[in-house]
């Protein structure tokens, strides 16, 4: 594509033109191109704070970092680091740090957007934001990683804080992570900061309930939509892609609630038992083996043959772009809930939607995650701690109130529950950057 013009770059798609950032390519938008459909889908339900909307196609900041580190053998090493700050409009940037070989710009910029929406569609205080490192931390030490993490954090030192922006842990990246860039941080500002990231292990002002806060809102919007669509829990069927902390969290709490789960799929193997895997087991496995291959109790499956399992709910709790026009079709689950960010790709959306299937997306789905660390941020402010049944209790209503209110914006406007959970989203973004203006 050439601009001799000196013309904007556009990007065409779904008939809308954007003007793009020169840092992004035209045909190869990534995960940042998906966000902008589903933007352009939202955009007619907006009324008059439409006139605000590109505010939401472009990122606030945008921060890439050189993160080197010496390596055990001696050698140095270089990293590259990012932490994208979509919107600010709410309050502070809130979002996870993912450590993984394929995180791009363009990726890290669509999961701080979505961070926005879900923040705003559960109405927690916060903007979105998100970070990440090109890096696979299977293949380092501990050593190395705490140096990485270390560094990292010093490098993106200058625009997060307690009250600017608030990472998490995210795919690869645990309390152990988040307990690391906290003394970080707080070193480098002279006195502990324990409000900077959230995630942390208890002992360090950690909240109780947060590992297991993602899951237990899958859970817990996949119970009421279930209520909603008819859908008896007892008995129902339950395929799970991603058995960590999210799936498995999630597996655990609907074979609690009499589901059977049939079918596991992560980067390890694929399994199946139709009469419903032992759940406390496999998890114990899990943890043992690091992912779910080798499973006694339970057959293997060749990987495509997982989307076209017979059961009643799906939950993809993995990585993004898992569902596409090529698989889509084979799904025969009635319920989808998304567990992972951005597991669904538009096209997928509308094949799932003709055939009835009802997709509860991740921007409402996999919120408990940011719900209770929103709980852990304030904890840590007032250094007054909550029980774990109080958290648990807090968390359910947020997610059940907020559920109800995208359902009914989805009945009244008759769209999907992503278009719906982004008009909520999108109106109280747009809404508060209305009443800020434009300074100065």
């Amino acid at each position: 594509m050439s601009h001799s013009s000196g013309a904007p770059a556009t990007a065409s798609q779904a008939g809308a033109v954007h003007t793009l950032p020169s840092y992004l390519q035209a045909d190869n938008l990534g995960p940042w191109g998906i966000y902008l459909q589903q933007v352009d889908r939202v955009t007619p339900y907006l009324g008059h704070l439409a006139r605000w909307v590109e505010t939401l196609k472009r990122p606030k900041r945008a921060l890439i970092v050189d993160v080197p580190i010496e390596l055990d053998n001696g050698t140095i090493a270089h990293f590259e680091g990012y932490r994208v700050q979509h919107n600010t409009s709410r309050g502070p940037g809130k979002g996870g740090v993912r450590f993984h070989q394929d995180v791009t710009l363009s990726e890290v910029m669509a999961l701080s957007a979505w961070m926005s929406i879900k923040n705003a569609a559960v109405n927690v205080p916060y903007g979105g934001a998100k970070g990440g490192i090109r890096v696979d931390p299977k293949k380092l030490s501990l050593g190395e990683l705490e140096r990485l993490t270390r560094r990292y954090t010093s490098e993106i030192g200058i625009i997060i804080g307690p009250s600017k922006d608030i990472p998490a842990p995210d795919v690869n990246t645990n309390g152990q992570i988040m307990a690391w860039m906290m003394d970080t941080y707080s070193m480098n500002v002279g006195s502990t900061a324990t409000g900077v990231v959230t995630g942390k292990p208890v002992d360090l002002g950690g909240s109780l309930g947060r590992v297991e806060a993602t899951g237990r809102g899958v859970f817990t919007v996949g119970v009421e939509a279930a209520k909603l669509t008819g859908l008896a829990l007892d008995g129902a069927r339950v395929a799970v892609q991603g058995f960590g902390n999210v799936g498995g969290i999630a597996g655990k709490l609907f074979a609690e609630a009499g589901a059977k789960v049939v079918a596991v799929q992560d980067h390890t193997g694929t399994i199946f038992n139709g009469k419903g895997l032992d759940v406390p087991a496999l998890l114990a496995h899990v943890k043992i083996r690091g992912g779910v291959g080798g499973f006694a109790g339970a057959d293997t499956m060749k990987p495509e043959e997982f989307w076209g399992v017979d059961c009643e709910i799906l939950i993809p709790a993995a990585l993004e772009g898992q569902i596409t026009k090529d698989n889509a079709g084979k799904i025969k689950a009635k319920l989808v809930i998304e567990g992972a960010n951005g597991p669904t790709t538009p096209e997928a959306d509308d094949i799932l939607n003709d055939k009835g299937v009802l997709v509860l997306p991740d921007v409402i789905a996999n919120a408990g995650g940011v719900t209770v660390s929103y709980f852990e941020w304030v904890q840590d402010f007032s250094s007054f701690f909550w029980s774990e049944d109080e958290i648990n209790a807090r968390l359910v209503r947020i997610m059940q109130e907020a559920f109800a209110g995208v359902w009914q914006i989805a009945q009244e406007h008759k769209v999907s529950l992503r278009t719906a959970t982004f008009i909520v989203a999108c109106q109280r973004i747009l809404h508060a950057r209305e009443m800020r203006g434009l300074y100065p």
